[in-house]
């Protein structure tokens, strides 16, 4: 299929036999009635609807009840991020990729083709890439995609069940009363907030758990090394921030700082790195382990 979608994965939509439309434009209008007249018309001007054969159609094409056409989502403006990711291990099965700060893992809001998904599959020309766990946007390192649908179950299993070792550093601010605790497996129960962004700590049952060690110590800040036990949203920054030492640069904890859309500041990247990840893959059955190339700023 020759398209401009740039490694972004189509869409596919049912045009059903009890309706009947004047021609496409008006199909997919009343369709999608969240989604402006114009965005339509200008989809279909730059060949972004297609049919089964992968051939452009026009918006004033017959409208052809029992079939699937294809559609590409576009974006007006889209945030450019200018640092690349890397690919630092390739197979038959895995990709595993170092992902810069700012970057997403996959699509969403106003981040389409400037995604670690999108830019490894127009790098690889592999359109089967899926992530089998997500990093947040703002951290930056290691990314395991699968690459044949058929596995890509059993290595998302192992996320779930727990069976995968991750191992983070993090930049914060050093403390001599908590290093004379460290090191620490710390738990709490975190839950999300009023504020979707933001997690929180409340009562109750712990529901994670991340031990915590110092690497190296350069007052007033320390290097941490984080092994989550659980994969809860914004553990590690949430725990950090409650025991008085949230992470360098970290724009959502203590306090929420208004969201950038497209005047992102690239030159303070939250301090936190996912550097090593090792597991026993289910398919090969050979134990993997990988280290980021990637270093914070301490």
């Amino acid at each position: 299929m020759q398209v401009n979608s740039e490694g972004v994965s189509a869409s596919r939509v049912f045009l059903p036999a009890d309706q009947s439309h004047p021609n496409l434009l008006h199909f997919f209008i009343t369709q999608f009635p969240h989604i402006e007249v114009k965005e339509w018309e200008d989809r279909f001007a730059q060949g972004l609807v297609l049919n089964d054969e992968g051939e452009a159609l026009k918006a004033s094409g017959a409208y052809l009840p029992n079939t699937h056409l294809i559609y590409f989502r576009r974006l007006a403006r889209e945030p450019e991020i200018p640092f690349e990711e890397e690919i630092l291990f390739q197979d038959e099965h895995i990709l595993v990729a170092d992902k810069p700060h700012f970057l997403p893992v996959t699509p969403s809001g106003l981040y389409l083709h400037q995604t670690l998904l999108n830019r490894l599959k127009k790098k690889t020309g592999i359109q089967t890439l899926s992530p089998i766990h997500r990093i947040d946007r703002d951290t930056a390192g290691l990314v395991i995609f699968s690459i044949k649908p058929e596995e890509r179950g059993p290595y998302q299993n192992l996320f779930r069940d727990r069976e995968v070792k991750k191992m983070y550093e993090a930049i914060a601010p050093y403390s001599e009363d908590l290093a004379k605790k460290l090191p620490m497996t710390y738990q709490s129960r975190i839950e999300e907030s009023e504020h979707f962004l933001q997690m929180q700590e409340v009562a109750g049952e712990s529901n994670t758990d991340t031990l915590i060690e110092i690497i190296e110590v350069k007052e007033p800040w320390a290097k941490y090394k984080l092994t989550p036990g659980s994969g809860k949203k914004h553990q590690l920054r949430c725990h950090l921030n409650a025991l008085g030492i949230p992470i360098k640069d970290d724009q959502i904890y203590p306090e929420l700082t208004p969201y950038q859309e497209y005047d992102i500041d690239i030159t303070r990247p939250l301090q936190l790195l996912a550097k090593e990840i090792s597991f026993l893959d289910p398919v090969t059955g050979n134990t993997r382990s990988f280290i980021s190339k990637m270093a914070l700023e301490f």
